[in-house]
């Protein structure tokens, strides 16, 4: 980096000159100079990585070079492309573990701790917003290494768990994956008459929340409901986050969001951290792979049901290599289609409400040009191309992130003193 994290922080608290860029009549290309030093003096925070599977599952190392096959995150990549934090996400397969999401859950957080505990050059753990600028201040600049929860089940209706989860590194907690469960409803099932729905949140759902809340811990609304959505617009104290979703208006996905619902995360204060899975991002993509899904399941069944005497980490890298090479048969889109949806949510909601959570290791297709988390420059230059602004850029490689968490803190500190003062 070309500046010091801490002369960027003090930039990227600044106020915003504008909620939307003034863009070029027509494309530019930005000198390679110009984007390096603009990319390598950012503060660059992506949301939601899923490469713990891969480490629990395979046995993967990230001070390692990825085995043969797919895969986006390894230490190595992330250099090159000057990630200063990263959100590994804790995600536990609803059905496979049924009744047992919170042993899993701590499973996949151990398996994360274990790689800071190996890889103390590269890596630090992170707890703070302020540990995530000291991990890149002075000679050695380490990745700030955080963990969110990725739906709300893995703490099986119990606050205890919850404040559990804290004490170990989470700092936000998806309130759904693609699982209606007891207390909020799940945009990915909310079709499914079979399911039972709540309309939204539940009391219990309103009361995590709040605990949420209190303890400092980012409300993440990425796969909820659009009903669940609202609700929770109305209960939290904090700004939310989306960790890794995408633009409705562009891509009709019901993972994505509206911009009504964009406009109210901006009025929250909030921030929506645009996902890059090519079916999010692109509606062409989006409806072929959806065309093959019957076929591509059922290969994938059946090929998983081949090898089910297998080794785990054998298990897992062949169900992974087939469901790349499915996605493959569609073809990707460009990478101006991510970059629409970041021009989109930042003109919406405006450029102080927009981020990256690019979901590696956990999607099958990326846009043209990102291959990996090593490609992150390659953003910079398209946003530079369209005419952001250096400020605004490192607003939305990791600066609006950064303020909503320290936003979120400062409620923390608030509701916490408010409670000590009732005893």
């Amino acid at each position: 980096m070309n500046r010091s994290v801490l002369a960027a922080a003090l930039l990227l608290g600044a106020p915003s000159l504008a909620t939307s860029p003034t863009v070029p009549a027509a494309p530019r290309t930005p000198a390679a100079a110009n984007v390096r030093a603009v990319h390598e003096s950012a503060l660059i925070i992506d949301t939601h990585v899923d490469t713990p599977l891969r480490m629990l599952e395979e046995g993967f190392d990230l001070g390692s070079k990825p085995p043969n096959g797919p895969g986006h995150f390894d230490l190595s990549r992330a250099r090159a492309g000057n990630l200063g934090a990263v959100f590994f996400s804790i995600w536990v397969e609803p059905k496979e573990f049924a009744g047992q999401y919170t042993h899993r859950a701590l499973r996949l957080m151990d398996a994360v701790l274990q790689q800071v505990e190996r890889n103390p050059e590269h890596m630090v753990l992170a707890l703070s917003s302020q540990d995530i600028a000291a991990a890149r201040s002075g000679k050695q600049k380490k990745l700030a290494t955080l963990m969110g929860v990725e739906g709300g089940h893995a703490i099986q209706n119990d606050l205890g768990v919850l404040r559990d989860f804290y004490r170990l590194g989470v700092r936000y907690m998806t309130l759904t994956w693609s699982n209606t469960h007891e207390w909020a409803d799940s945009s990915g099932d909310i079709n499914d008459a079979n399911v039972k729905h709540h309309g939204g949140l539940t009391g219990f759902g309103r009361e995590v929340v709040l605990e949420m809340n209190r303890l400092g811990m980012l409300v993440d609304i990425s796969h909820v409901a659009d009903s669940t959505f609202f609700d929770v617009m109305k209960v939290t104290r904090a700004p939310v986050i989306a960790s890794h979703s995408s633009a409705r208006a562009l891509t009709d996905h019901p993972r994505n969001m509206t911009d009504e619902m964009l406009k109210a995360v901006a009025t929250n204060g909030g921030v929506v951290m645009v996902n890059f899975f090519s079916a999010f991002i692109d509606d062409d993509f989006r409806k072929g792979y959806a065309a093959m899904a019957p076929e591509r399941n059922a290969a994938i069944d059946a090929l998983e049901a081949k090898h089910k005497d297998a080794d785990p980490a054998k298990r897992f890298q062949v169900s992974q290599r087939a469901s790349f090479e499915w996605a493959a048969r569609v073809k990707r889109p460009q990478l101006g289609a991510l970059i629409n949806h970041i021009d989109h949510i930042a003109r919406v909601a405006g450029v102080d409400h927009v981020g990256l959570g690019s979901d590696f290791d956990g999607i099958t297709s990326t846009p043209e040009g990102i291959d990996s988390v090593a490609d992150l420059p390659r953003i910079t230059e398209a946003l530079m191309a369209r005419g952001y602004t250096r400020e605004q850029i490192h607003k939305i490689l990791g600066g609006n992130l950064l303020r909503v968490f320290r936003e979120a803190e400062r409620v923390s500190r608030e509701l916490r003193a408010a409670k000590s003062a009732q005893r």
